[in-house]
């Protein structure tokens, strides 16, 4: 099964462990599915690390090839269907990343892995 990791998911994944719940974690582990990161997330985390709103535990490039390499994930590019949907997408959630990532879910028909519940206003499936 795909599965698109919400910024968080893959921030606990990599630095905190304990912060994810049993399904997450034995979704995450299971090598059958195959783990999404959105290109947005990678951004998401640039930005917090520039703004001095998030410390990784390693520099963030290194951090983030090694997330990427660690989790085995796929990075998943922001399309003009992704944009598209953007613009006619309910106000539920206001934060900008997470508005990208349903919009991604919602395109790939694939679910996010996530403890915001926040999501469950759209027509997706959220795991956690």
């Amino acid at each position: 099964m795909r599965l698109l990791l919400d910024t968080h998911t893959i921030l606990w994944s990599v630095d905190s462990p304990p912060r994810l719940s049993d399904k997450a974690r034995a979704a995450i582990q299971d090598p059958q599915n195959e783990l999404i990161c959105s290109a947005g997330s990678i951004w998401e985390l640039a930005i917090k690390v520039r703004l001095n709103k998030l410390t990784l535990s390693l520099p963030f490039r290194q951090w983030m090839v090694s997330a990427i390499d660690d989790l085995d994930l796929t990075v998943l590019p922001i399309t003009v269907d992704d944009a598209d949907l953007l613009t006619t997408l309910p106000p539920h959630h206001g934060d900008p990343f997470d508005r990208l990532l349903i919009a991604q879910a919602m395109v790939e028909r694939i679910p996010v892995v996530s403890a915001d519940r926040g999501f469950d206003a759209y027509p997706i499936s959220r795991l956690w």
